[in-house]
């Protein structure tokens, strides 16, 4: 059977492929599972629910709430509440489980599922498995006083702010910013946040209606952030997507300050303040081979992970490290948040403004970002690509040209028949021609 869990819980067109009937079935063999691992242990199991404004939402948490409800878990249900929120949250109130009802910054017609464990964790791939593995099983209903109960948690949006509140390092009195909040899940918690902190914030894209989010606006289409920024004069403005888990910056000019740049001031900044775990920060392979020279340069061990954030976090868990990221924006800084969180991201940045001295463009120059060339070979057999001897020994031989002025990855998609080449030089001509030679030699030797 194919997987239902994808490299973010599980997401698909709402009403096609995510339906009323599945999100009933996961949240049941959810409950079930996270049961069993003993989190539940002699109490009634608790969850909280939260979800983005996408119209879609509203059935499918009807359909998580009941459920969850069914199979005798209690449920506080946030309503509109960033996913970073939702993990915050499930540890604030001791929850045995957490459910985040988004697709981020898919469009509106997609939706996901995401299962949180307790503390907010994001959950271990046996665990998914597991829960896949119960889907459709029988079950023993609880009934009478033995179904959960469901709430609505009136205080849960004002818990979470004040918490980013209190993380702030430093109030942000005479900066402007404009925050792009995606017609999605930040739309009051962004501007608050700032306002509360003393910054003056013009909000953009902040009015969801259901069918508008990530619509031409947010962290995928910063167009409008950046002409808002130039005619407002703001000091910098901020771009969160969908369920507000990543960030991206425009500084004063409207020049895009993308998440290599964000990840390599705020390392810097928790290395200056004394909260930058063994002077490491985390990474994934994706990350611009300009940032890796800046942050070793500036003395920082740079870990780099496989694609996806919750690569990052794992590897900061292990480790121990306080701070790690994605390009895309995903930016986690474990002393305050067990996910990526956009506001948060965007708060720091401020923050680090403010107690510097510098503008988010001079901040920026910390790295210098070499040219990238990503090409996608569709239509090959991806399976091979790591083996096959021709193609291996054309990687090696552009990765001995370069040397350390550039880069060359290869990388399999993980949900299309495609190959991945993205090639990092000093020109982008020379990458550009780099990366077309490797995509000619996958589409020759790895031919369906």
């Amino acid at each position: 059977m194919a997987r239902v869990f994808g490299t973010d819980g599980v997401r698909g067109v709402a009403n096609l492929d995510l339906t009323a009937e599945l999100a009933v079935d996961l949240a049941v063999a959810a409950a079930y599972v996270l049961g069993e691992t003993g989190a539940f242990a002699d109490q009634r199991p608790t969850a909280v629910v939260a979800r983005d404004p996408r119209a879609s939402g509203e059935f499918l948490e009807a359909a998580v709430v009941a459920g969850l409800a069914s199979a005798g878990v209690d449920v506080h249900r946030l309503g509109v509440v960033p996913t970073p929120g939702a993990a915050f949250l499930t540890s604030f109130l001791a929850a045995d489980m957490g459910v985040m009802i988004s697709a981020s910054h898919n469009p509106m017609p997609d939706n996901g599922i995401k299962f949180l464990a307790r503390g907010g964790l994001k959950l271990d791939d046996d665990i998914e498995i597991a829960i896949e593995n119960r889907l459709g099983e029988p079950w023993q209903r609880p009934i009478g006083a033995d179904v959960g109960r469901v709430g609505d948690s009136t205080s849960g949006l004002a818990t979470y702010v004040k918490h980013l509140v209190a993380s702030a390092p430093a109030r942000l009195d005479g900066l402007t910013v404009v925050l792009d909040c995606a017609n999605g899940a930040a739309f009051k918690v962004g501007p608050q946040v700032f306002e509360r902190l003393g910054a003056t914030v013009v909000s953009i894209h902040a009015d969801p209606d259901g069918l508008n989010i990530n619509k031409d606006c947010g962290s995928t289409h910063m167009g409008d952030l950046q002409k808002a920024v130039v005619e407002h004069g703001a000091a910098a403005g901020f771009a969160f997507d969908g369920d507000a888990d990543r960030c991206l910056a425009v500084d004063a000019t409207g020049a895009v300050v993308d998440g290599d740049h964000i990840l390599a001031i705020l390392a810097l900044a928790a290395r200056d303040q004394g909260r930058l775990h063994a002077d490491t920060v985390v990474a994934t392979v994706m990350s611009n081979l300009g940032f890796v020279q800046a942050m070793r340069a500036a003395g920082l061990t740079v870990i780099q992970t496989a694609v996806g954030d919750r690569y990052v976090l794992e590897a900061m868990r292990a480790g121990g490290f306080t701070v790690g990221g994605e390009q895309s924006g995903h930016v986690v800084m474990s002393e305050h948040s067990t996910t990526g969180d956009g506001v948060l991201t965007a708060v720091h940045l401020a923050a680090r403004m403010v107690q510097s001295g510098h503008s988010l463009a001079e901040l920026a120059t910390v790295m210098t970002r070499l040219p990238q060339v990503l090409v996608n070979v569709p239509d090959v057999d991806k399976s091979r690509a790591d083996t096959d001897p021709v193609l291996q020994g054309e990687v090696a031989a552009a990765a001995a040209r370069l040397g350390d002025s550039g880069r060359v990855l290869l990388r399999q998609s993980g949900t299309e028949p495609l190959v991945r080449v993205m090639v990092e030089a000093q020109t982008h001509d020379e990458a550009r021609a780099v990366a077309d030679h490797l995509a000619g030699v996958v589409r020759a030797t790895l031919a369906l």
